[in-house]
Protein backbone atom coordinates (compact mmCIF):
# COMPACT_ATOMS: atom_id res chain seq x y z
CA UNK A 1 0.00 0.00 0.00
CA UNK A 2 1.12 3.39 -1.22
CA UNK A 3 1.93 6.17 1.00
CA UNK A 4 -0.75 8.49 -0.62
CA UNK A 5 -3.35 5.68 0.61
CA UNK A 6 -2.51 6.11 4.03
CA UNK A 7 -4.04 9.49 4.35
CA UNK A 8 -6.99 8.51 4.82
CA UNK A 9 -6.37 6.27 7.97
CA UNK A 10 -6.48 9.62 10.44
CA UNK A 11 -10.68 9.08 8.79
CA UNK A 12 -10.57 6.06 9.50
CA UNK A 13 -9.36 6.66 13.08
CA UNK A 14 -12.07 9.31 13.81
CA UNK A 15 -15.01 7.05 12.14
CA UNK A 16 -13.88 4.01 14.28
CA UNK A 17 -13.55 6.00 17.42
CA UNK A 18 -17.48 7.17 16.65
CA UNK A 19 -18.83 3.95 15.74
CA UNK A 20 -16.38 2.19 19.10
CA UNK A 21 -18.36 4.64 21.45
CA UNK A 22 -21.92 4.36 20.08
CA UNK A 23 -21.46 0.58 20.11
CA UNK A 24 -20.52 0.89 24.14
CA UNK A 25 -23.75 2.48 24.84
CA UNK A 26 -25.46 -0.14 22.60
CA UNK A 27 -23.76 -3.04 24.60
CA UNK A 28 -25.17 -0.83 28.28
CA UNK A 29 -28.51 -1.35 26.79
CA UNK A 30 -28.47 -5.39 26.68
CA UNK A 31 -31.83 -6.71 26.42
CA UNK A 32 -32.48 -10.58 27.10
CA UNK A 33 -33.71 -12.74 24.46
CA UNK A 34 -37.48 -12.99 25.94
CA UNK A 35 -37.90 -9.05 25.73
CA UNK A 36 -37.28 -9.28 22.14
CA UNK A 37 -40.15 -9.15 18.93
CA UNK A 38 -40.94 -11.64 16.53
CA UNK A 39 -39.40 -12.32 13.13
CA UNK A 40 -40.26 -9.30 11.50
CA UNK A 41 -39.39 -7.90 8.11
CA UNK A 42 -36.20 -5.28 7.66
CA UNK A 43 -35.99 -2.05 9.75
CA UNK A 44 -35.55 1.16 7.80
CA UNK A 45 -33.33 3.81 9.37
CA UNK A 46 -32.31 7.34 8.88
CA UNK A 47 -35.03 8.18 7.35
CA UNK A 48 -34.75 5.01 4.73
CA UNK A 49 -31.03 5.54 3.97
CA UNK A 50 -30.23 2.34 5.73
CA UNK A 51 -32.67 -0.80 5.76
CA UNK A 52 -31.42 -2.78 8.71
CA UNK A 53 -31.79 -6.77 8.92
CA UNK A 54 -30.75 -9.72 10.86
CA UNK A 55 -29.48 -13.09 9.69
CA UNK A 56 -32.44 -15.87 10.05
CA UNK A 57 -33.60 -15.92 13.95
CA UNK A 58 -32.42 -12.42 14.96
CA UNK A 59 -34.41 -9.68 15.17
CA UNK A 60 -33.54 -6.04 15.63
CA UNK A 61 -34.31 -4.97 19.07
CA UNK A 62 -36.45 -1.75 18.89
CA UNK A 63 -36.13 -0.58 22.62
CA UNK A 64 -32.44 -0.54 22.13
CA UNK A 65 -31.97 1.22 18.61
CA UNK A 66 -30.71 4.48 18.62
CA UNK A 67 -30.83 7.54 15.96
CA UNK A 68 -29.20 10.53 16.15
CA UNK A 69 -29.74 13.16 12.93
CA UNK A 70 -26.95 11.10 10.64
CA UNK A 71 -25.61 8.08 12.92
CA UNK A 72 -27.36 4.82 14.02
CA UNK A 73 -27.11 1.58 16.47
CA UNK A 74 -29.04 -1.00 16.59
CA UNK A 75 -28.81 -4.33 18.48
CA UNK A 76 -30.16 -7.48 17.66
CA UNK A 77 -30.78 -10.96 19.34
CA UNK A 78 -32.23 -14.03 19.08
CA UNK A 79 -35.94 -14.15 18.40
CA UNK A 80 -38.21 -15.46 20.78
CA UNK A 81 -39.75 -17.94 18.17
CA UNK A 82 -36.55 -19.13 17.08
CA UNK A 83 -34.74 -20.81 20.25
CA UNK A 84 -32.75 -23.52 18.09
CA UNK A 85 -30.44 -21.00 17.29
CA UNK A 86 -27.14 -19.47 18.73
CA UNK A 87 -27.62 -16.88 21.91
CA UNK A 88 -26.09 -14.01 20.98
CA UNK A 89 -26.31 -10.39 20.57
CA UNK A 90 -25.29 -8.48 17.36
CA UNK A 91 -24.20 -4.99 17.67
CA UNK A 92 -24.94 -2.41 14.26
CA UNK A 93 -23.22 0.49 14.57
CA UNK A 94 -24.23 3.09 10.89
CA UNK A 95 -21.98 6.00 10.30
CA UNK A 96 -22.84 9.53 8.45
CA UNK A 97 -23.73 9.94 5.12
CA UNK A 98 -20.65 9.51 2.75
CA UNK A 99 -18.03 8.19 5.98
CA UNK A 100 -17.84 4.63 3.91
CA UNK A 101 -15.04 6.38 1.61
CA UNK A 102 -12.27 5.37 4.54
CA UNK A 103 -12.46 2.03 3.34
CA UNK A 104 -11.10 3.25 -0.20
CA UNK A 105 -7.18 3.27 1.79
CA UNK A 106 -7.64 -0.99 1.14
CA UNK A 107 -7.24 -4.27 3.21
CA UNK A 108 -3.17 -3.77 4.29
CA UNK A 109 -3.77 -0.32 5.30
CA UNK A 110 -6.08 -1.25 6.98
CA UNK A 111 -4.38 -3.84 9.14
CA UNK A 112 -1.97 -1.66 9.00
CA UNK A 113 -4.29 0.96 11.30
CA UNK A 114 -5.55 -1.24 13.51
CA UNK A 115 -3.36 -2.97 14.40
CA UNK A 116 -1.33 -0.14 15.92
CA UNK A 117 -1.75 1.42 19.41
CA UNK A 118 -4.40 4.25 17.73
CA UNK A 119 -5.93 1.85 16.00
CA UNK A 120 -6.32 -0.64 19.09
CA UNK A 121 -7.33 2.11 21.13
CA UNK A 122 -9.99 2.75 18.75
CA UNK A 123 -11.37 -0.78 18.85
CA UNK A 124 -11.31 -0.92 22.68
CA UNK A 125 -14.42 -0.89 24.15
CA UNK A 126 -12.67 1.35 27.21
CA UNK A 127 -10.36 3.11 24.71
CA UNK A 128 -7.03 1.45 25.44
CA UNK A 129 -4.58 -0.15 22.62
CA UNK A 130 -2.97 -2.46 25.46
CA UNK A 131 -7.20 -3.92 26.04
CA UNK A 132 -6.99 -5.33 22.21
CA UNK A 133 -5.43 -7.74 20.45
CA UNK A 134 -6.09 -7.84 16.59
CA UNK A 135 -5.72 -11.98 16.29
CA UNK A 136 -6.35 -12.11 12.25
CA UNK A 137 -8.05 -9.73 9.93
CA UNK A 138 -9.21 -10.82 6.57
CA UNK A 139 -11.11 -9.80 3.38
CA UNK A 140 -14.67 -10.96 2.66
CA UNK A 141 -15.75 -9.67 -0.45
CA UNK A 142 -16.08 -5.62 0.05
CA UNK A 143 -15.59 -6.12 3.92
CA UNK A 144 -13.34 -6.34 6.12
CA UNK A 145 -12.87 -8.99 9.05
CA UNK A 146 -11.34 -8.84 12.24
CA UNK A 147 -10.65 -11.72 15.09
CA UNK A 148 -10.04 -9.35 18.72
CA UNK A 149 -9.42 -10.38 22.47
CA UNK A 150 -10.64 -7.42 24.24
CA UNK A 151 -9.80 -8.02 27.70
CA UNK A 152 -13.18 -6.09 28.70
CA UNK A 153 -15.41 -8.71 26.58
CA UNK A 154 -13.27 -11.60 25.64
CA UNK A 155 -12.89 -12.93 21.58
CA UNK A 156 -14.68 -12.17 18.97
CA UNK A 157 -15.65 -11.06 15.51
CA UNK A 158 -16.55 -7.69 14.21
CA UNK A 159 -16.79 -6.39 10.57
CA UNK A 160 -16.46 -2.86 8.71
CA UNK A 161 -18.05 -2.64 5.23
CA UNK A 162 -19.73 0.16 3.24
CA UNK A 163 -23.40 0.34 2.40
CA UNK A 164 -25.24 3.42 0.82
CA UNK A 165 -22.27 5.39 1.44
CA UNK A 166 -22.36 4.50 4.76
CA UNK A 167 -19.77 3.01 6.94
CA UNK A 168 -21.08 0.32 8.85
CA UNK A 169 -19.21 -2.11 11.93
CA UNK A 170 -21.06 -5.28 12.79
CA UNK A 171 -19.79 -7.12 16.02
CA UNK A 172 -20.75 -10.81 17.13
CA UNK A 173 -20.84 -10.86 20.87
CA UNK A 174 -22.09 -13.93 23.16
CA UNK A 175 -25.05 -13.43 25.24
CA UNK A 176 -25.35 -13.18 29.03
CA UNK A 177 -23.65 -15.90 30.82
CA UNK A 178 -23.46 -17.57 27.62
CA UNK A 179 -19.98 -17.52 25.19
CA UNK A 180 -19.65 -17.24 21.12
CA UNK A 181 -17.67 -20.09 20.13
CA UNK A 182 -15.48 -18.45 17.52
CA UNK A 183 -16.83 -20.38 14.60
CA UNK A 184 -20.27 -19.54 15.47
CA UNK A 185 -19.28 -15.65 15.95
CA UNK A 186 -17.60 -15.46 12.58
CA UNK A 187 -20.61 -17.48 10.74
CA UNK A 188 -23.35 -14.29 12.84
CA UNK A 189 -21.11 -11.48 11.05
CA UNK A 190 -20.80 -13.21 8.17
CA UNK A 191 -24.90 -13.73 8.01
CA UNK A 192 -25.78 -10.56 9.28
CA UNK A 193 -23.40 -9.19 5.83
CA UNK A 194 -25.74 -11.53 3.81
CA UNK A 195 -28.76 -10.16 5.14
CA UNK A 196 -27.80 -6.61 4.74
CA UNK A 197 -27.08 -6.77 1.48
CA UNK A 198 -30.12 -8.22 0.91
CA UNK A 199 -32.12 -5.64 2.38
CA UNK A 200 -30.08 -2.74 0.54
Amino acid sequence: MHASHLQSVPTVRAIVQLCAAMLLSACQMTATPAQLPLSRPPAALLGGAISVAGPRGYCVDPQATRESADTAVVLMGRCKDALAVVPALLTMSVGPAASSGVLAAGGPALTEYFTSPAGRAALSRNGRANDVKVISAVGSGDAYLMYLDDRAVGDYWRAVVGLNGRLITISANGAPNTPLAPNDGRKLVDATLAALRRAN
